[in-house]
């Protein structure tokens, strides 16, 4: 397997490989950038069906978090772990300690977090033999799925704005994909706030607990893409955006949770051509990242939650911007972040120079 060919390495600074037979471990840390400061971004354990795919999702993932804390305006990189296997059936508590082991072994180049397969439980078994970690029960911030959600929430009054002319969620319809943690927060936000919410995921619990208690309305995973709708929200895993699924939106706007929405860059393109107004995902969905940032003794959730609320400005400025210059809202995206990490770069050389 070749890191420097795979189809979504971008310069990245490190890629390591751990392997721990002893427990079962097959883990990979991608670090891309750490210009801006130490590489933050979640573990991610999933069934991944081979070793390219676990590489080329961690590497994906970690360019979008080096690109998400630049945007948010924080002092952090991109960095991203996955772990290969079922989370249910083979996460133990020595998996996890040997994973923590190969993080301290990077001595604070990278930072883990919650993602995908992983609790805030289970980021405190970490914390125990590293400190190289953050958003753990037990002393640290805790879960950050609210913040997460309430950002994307402003993120799409941010679009309604912008689409509609006025932000309100009373009378808009916005359809929800994947109710796990963040999905399930941003479902009782819109729900509060007086939209319909339609609702799918793969677990039907799930789907009954948010019809039962907030009153949104069931629909079949494979149709939610395809409802009509104000905001089609993904919140499930990523590349949800492609050649198949796009000519399918029923939604005018696409703002949600999920990381690397979008299978390929140029489906920005696509998705503008068809007039569907796209709120990179990378620029929504930062609050957990922001909520980490909040973390320690005198964490302040208060500050954590009005800090995420800022995205939307940000959003707005990422429309604005698209707009006025004929691009998609993926390539402005890019361009803030870029210059953002250009200019710290910048500054960093003339010190060394100096």
């Amino acid at each position: 397997m070749s890191v420097f060919s795979a189809p979504s390495f971008r310069d990245h600074e490190e890629v390591v490989f751990h392997a721990d037979p002893e427990v079962g471990l097959k883990a990979i840390i991608a670090i891309h950038d750490t210009t801006l400061g130490p590489a933050l971004g979640g573990l991610r354990m999933w069934d991944y069906g081979d070793d390219a795919a676990a590489l080329e999702d961690a590497l994906r993932l970690s360019r979008g978090m080096t690109y998400k804390a630049a945007l948010a305006g924080l002092h952090y990189g991109g960095g991203k772990a996955v772990i290969m296997g079922d989370p249910g059936r083979d996460k133990t508590p020595a998996l996890l300690a040997s994973f923590a082991d190969a993080v301290e072994a990077l001595a604070g180049r990278y930072i883990t977090a919650e993602d995908v397969g992983i609790s805030t439980a289970d980021l405190a078994i970490i914390r125990s033999r590293t400190k190289h970690a953050a958003g753990y029960a037990d002393g640290g911030s805790g879960d950050p799925s609210p913040v997460t959600a309430w950002g994307v929430f402003h993120a799409i009054r941010a679009a309604l704005a912008h689409r509609f002319g006025a932000d309100g969620l009373e009378g808009r319809t916005v359809a929800v994909q994947g109710l796990g943690h963040v999905g399930a927060h941003l479902v009782r936000f819109l729900s509060e706030a007086g939209a319909r919410v339609l609702v799918a995921d793969i677990d039907p619990a799930r789907v009954a607990a948010m019809v039962a208690t907030l009153g949104a309305e069931a629909v079949p995973v494979e149709q939610i893409h395809k409802v009509p709708a104000d905001v089609f929200a993904p919140c499930a895993l990523g590349a949800g955006l492609n050649d198949t699924t796009i000519p399918e939106l029923g939604a005018a706007i696409v703002a949600g949770a999920a990381n690397n929405q979008l299978a390929e860059g140029r489906h920005g393109e696509v998705l503008a051509a068809r007039g569907i107004l796209y709120v990179p995902d990378y620029a929504a969905n930062a609050g957990g990242i922001i909520n980490i940032n909040y973390e320690g003794p005198d964490y302040d959730a208060e500050a954590a939650f009005a800090h995420a609320a800022r995205i939307g400005g940000t959003v707005r400025e990422i429309l604005r911007r698209a707009e006025a210059e004929g691009l998609a809202t993926n390539r402005i995206a890019d361009q803030i972040a870029e210059a953002r990490i250009a200019e710290a770069r910048a500054g960093r050389d003339l010190r060394l120079a100096g």
